[in-house]
């Protein structure tokens, strides 16, 4: 197998990798902030890419021109969800949390099937259609577009959280909800606020992803899946640890499938974490 053929699926896996990081970070923060699992977070990544796809459908708006518009949308859902929702569940038992993002999910799932059928769609002739090609390597121009603006939205994430006082104050929420509220922290609008940035990020996500993936009802169930293995490889409540993770996944997903068989990729992919988990149980950049 030649080089060239294996650094193609290199960087294919780094790009697609990201995608799955930026997806996994908005699960992450959500469970590092309020310890709950947030089983809708793949329904939602489908709605940014439904939303992508009707305004330019019905609008003209290239993905590139909306996302915006779709991150602001989903975070201003994720504020409804917590306010709707999330806030009437946080006394109850575990199983009641689990029950109500799970209900919600298969809600959002079924709802999109009623509305828009279970067809496929894409989006043809984006802004950022074409290739790149550097040497004897050939890169799509909407994966890396995505990459990198998925690397900018990390990089924006973080200094958010650590540069800002409303960053620090979502950590400290985070670290010790009843010793932040004695502090003057307004934890209330800290998790509502969580579930602003975790659900925009997955808005970017599914804005990014409509460009050169398939649209439809079920898209968000195999991304979920992947980001929840991303959150636990990485690290519960982890940033850095949810991109190392979500490229690692892609990596393993594309040289796996290259070197061994495609069908073999998503068991490699679970065949990692366990290896991980089995030696670190709290994930790469988790806390014992």
């Amino acid at each position: 197998m030649s080089r060239d053929l294996i650094l193609q699926a290199i960087i294919s896996g780094i790009l697609m990798g990201l995608i799955y990081a930026l997806v996994a970070v908005g699960l992450s923060l959500i469970f590092g902030l309020m310890e709950i699992v947030n089983f809708a977070h793949g329904e939602f990544l489908m709605l940014a890419m439904f939303a992508t796809f009707w305004l330019w459908a019905v609008f003209g708006l290239d993905p590139l021109i909306s996302l915006p518009l779709v991150a602001a949308m989903l975070a201003c859902g994720g504020i409804l969800v917590h306010f709707g929702i999330i806030r009437r569940l946080l006394s109850a038992p575990m199983l009641a949390q689990v029950c109500g993002t799970f209900g919600l999910a298969v809600a959002l799932r079924a709802g999109a099937q009623f509305l828009w059928t279970p067809d496929f769609r894409t989006i043809t002739s984006p802004m950022s259609a074409g290739r790149v090609e550097i040497g004897p390597v050939f890169i799509g121009q909407p994966q890396l577009v995505a990459g990198l603006i998925c690397l900018f939205a990390f990089a924006a994430l973080w200094a958010f959280i650590t540069r800002t006082d409303t960053g620090l104050a979502l950590q400290a929420t985070a670290q010790d909800r009843q010793a932040a509220a004695v502090m003057g922290i307004p934890t209330e609008r800290m998790w509502a606020l969580g579930w602003a940035i975790g659900l925009g990020c997955v808005g970017i996500a599914g804005c990014l992803l409509s460009t050169f993936y398939y649209i439809f009802p079920e898209v968000g169930v195999n991304f979920a899946l992947l980001a929840f293995v991303a959150v636990a490889l990485g690290g519960f409540g982890s940033i850095i640890g949810s991109l190392v993770a979500g490229v690692l996944i892609g990596l393993t997903e594309s040289l796996g499938g290259l070197l061994l068989d495609p069908s073999y990729k998503t068991l490699i992919v679970f065949g990692l974490y366990l290896g991980v988990v089995i030696v670190r149980p709290m994930g790469l950049f988790g806390r014992f």
